[in-house]
């Protein structure tokens, strides 16, 4: 069997940068535990699969270690194959999730804009367990799917150099590291050690939370953000209360086939 895979920088207005994402195409659903084996053996962050269902997609996405329900640039990646690989001049898309939840993305402006569910963070407990993990403490600590780590400049955050293995202890998905930015409005880190990410460099569904919260704090919905990760990446952000929309830019690195 040969499955179509693409791979594509996502956030990023070169290749070489935001956060690389495998792409595969399918015609029916692989077993579960196959799909798991190619985003193992691909080793990026995510890979995405996806398949017709009417004129949207299904779609589905595992990091190398399991399946996750929400992620934001192998959206970005899959619509951006569909937009110029598939089905060149199309600009519009609807995806599919195992949550029941549609996302839909849209090409506006050379922008691809991602509508997602907004996942506010809520204080919580646990602020001293991730000021050991991140080998330094926060001035605010909230969760929702993520552990939220707040602190007051982006060099703090640029400046954390957390213990893995501490990180894996903990409850989450992964943790945000947070702070008002030097020239945008809010930066991030975040990692994702357990389920093979130690950081990601750009990631999507973060911003679900992360919006929500600084669109509470800076008193304003529109707002520009950046991952400060070593490849870094540019997200353009809009809160809508129960949605946001999460926008960016994407690259085709590489076109090419699975044989399994």
């Amino acid at each position: 069997m040969r499955i179509p895979i693409y791979q594509v920088d996502a956030f990023a207005e070169n290749v070489f940068s935001g956060n690389p994402a495998a792409v595969c195409p399918l015609d029916e659903w692989l077993p579960t535990e196959t799909m798991q084996a190619i985003a193992e053996e691909n080793n990026l962050s995510e890979t995405a699969f996806f398949l017709p269902n009417g004129n949207g997609f299904d779609i589905r996405w595992f990091t190398p270690k399991a399946e996750i329900d929400l992620a934001g640039h192998p959206t970005l990646a899959t619509a951006h194959t569909i937009f110029t690989e598939l089905e060149p001049g199309r600009r519009n898309v609807t995806f599919n999730t195992k949550l029941g939840d549609t996302l839909d993305v849209v090409f506006e402006d050379d922008i691809l804009v991602m509508n997602f569910p907004a996942r506010p963070p809520a204080p919580a407990d646990g602020i001293d367990q991730m000021a050991d993990a991140l080998g330094a403490r926060p001035t605010a600590f909230l969760d929702a799917r993520d552990g939220f780590a707040v602190f007051e400049t982006e060099a703090e955050v640029r400046a954390l150099a957390p213990d893995m293995a501490k990180l894996c202890a903990t409850k989450y998905l992964g943790v945000i590291a947070t702070a008002p930015g030097d020239d945008v409005d809010f930066i991030s880190r975040f990692f994702a050690p357990a389920h093979g990410i130690p950081e990601d460099p750009v990631t999507g569904s973060a911003h679900c939370e992360l919006i929500p919260y600084w669109a509470a704090q800076l008193n304003k919905n529109e707002l520009d953000a950046r991952q400060i990760s070593q490849r870094g990446g540019c997200l353009y952000c809009s809160f809508l209360g129960d949605r946001v929309k999460i926008g960016g830019r994407a690259v085709t690195f590489m076109r090419g086939e699975i044989e399994i």
